[in-house]
């Protein structure tokens, strides 16, 4: 698995002068953000996974690996009861052939993102069914590495915005945005120190 090659330089800069965050970086030593898998993969693992449990996401993966080859150009024809039969649901297999017709048809193209911007890619992400800016931004996030993503409708990191920073007071989405300017341009890695201050447990997706 990549790790990012940014990563030793932002905990050094979001260190400096944020003594909480230094805290939270030194109490997780040697650990990073990592990316595996390939860019279909991982957005149907996101499809697969969503509103159930990590256990029951697994089993389900597991059948739909063992029902067909992971690639765009055959899920894209594949009918939903087929997908159903892996136990999907009709509107997540609906998902899944709709996010697979889109790159087998060239609509999400992932050669061009090393040359795109964060929202621009989002703009494309969305456009699947099943694909919400929240789903984006933890694929920005996981895979693509990108170092200055700042999920504010996530609710483990505004737990962790408020436990850490707001002595528990709440915080909302609109709140966490001028939060997250601190950590400009490294916000990615600021995401995601916070989150293992809640979970220990190192998530790669």
């Amino acid at each position: 698995m990549k790790s990012p090659d940014y990563w030793a330089a932002a905990c050094r800069a979001l260190s400096r002068g944020d003594p909480v965050m230094a805290k939270l970086i030194r109490a997780h030593p040697g650990s990073s953000l990592k990316s595996r898998g390939n860019a279909f993969e991982t957005l149907l693992r996101a499809i697969v996974g969503q509103q159930i449990s990590v256990k029951a996401a697994d089993a389900v993966w597991a059948r739909v690996c063992a029902a067909t080859p992971i690639k765009p150009e055959i899920i894209s024809t594949l009918s939903v009861d087929a997908l159903r039969t892996c136990g999907l649901s009709r509107m997540k297999a609906e998902y899944a052939i709709d996010l697979a017709a889109h790159f087998a048809e060239g609509r999400i193209r992932p050669r061009r993102w090393a040359r795109m911007a964060d929202e621009e890619i989002i703009a494309e992400l969305v456009d699947v069914r099943g694909i919400g800016r929240w789903t984006a931004e933890m694929f920005l996030i996981f895979h693509l590495l990108r170092p200055n993503v700042w999920p504010v409708d996530d609710l483990g990191l505004l737990k962790a915005v408020s436990l850490h920073y707001e002595n528990g007071g709440k915080v909302t989405p609109s709140s966490a945005k001028a939060q997250g300017e601190r950590w400009q341009p490294w916000r990615t890695v600021a995401t995601w120190y916070l989150w293992r201050s809640l979970d220990p447990m190192v998530v790669a997706y």
